[in-house]
C-alpha cells in the first residue's frame, strides 16, 4: 500500500536543495573567516581581560610592544570589516 502514492520522480532526480539554498546565500570569503577568527581572538583576550586581569596579547609580544599593538589594530580592522560585511548582508535581505 506504500507505494501506491510513491512519486513520480526517483530521489536521484530531485533538485537538490542545498543547491537553491545557495544560489540565494552569499558564501564566506577567506577574508571573512580570517576576520572571524580574529575577532574570536580578540575576544578571548578581553574576556581574559575582564576575568582574570590577564592579558595575553601583552604577555605574549610584551606590553606596549610594536608587536602587541599591531595585532591590536589587525583585530581592529577585522571588527571594522565586519561591521562592514555585517551591513552589506543586511542590504540585500530585503
Amino acid at each position: 500500500m506504500a507505494t501506491m502514492n510513491a512519486p513520480t520522480m526517483e530521489r536521484r532526480h530531485l533538485p537538490e536543495r542545498r543547491a537553491a539554498v545557495r544560489e540565494g546565500a552569499h558564501a564566506m570569503t577567506g577574508l571573512d573567516y580570517l576576520a572571524m577568527a580574529l575577532l574570536i581572538i580578540g575576544g578571548l583576550n578581553w574576556a581574559m581581560v575582564g576575568l582574570f586581569d590577564i592579558d595575553v596579547v601583552a604577555t605574549l609580544f610584551g606590553p606596549g610592544s610594536p608587536a602587541s599593538r599591531i595585532v591590536y589594530v589587525i583585530v581592529g580592522l577585522s571588527a571594522l570589516y565586519s561591521i562592514y560585511t555585517t551591513v552589506k548582508m543586511g542590504r540585500h535581505r530585503y
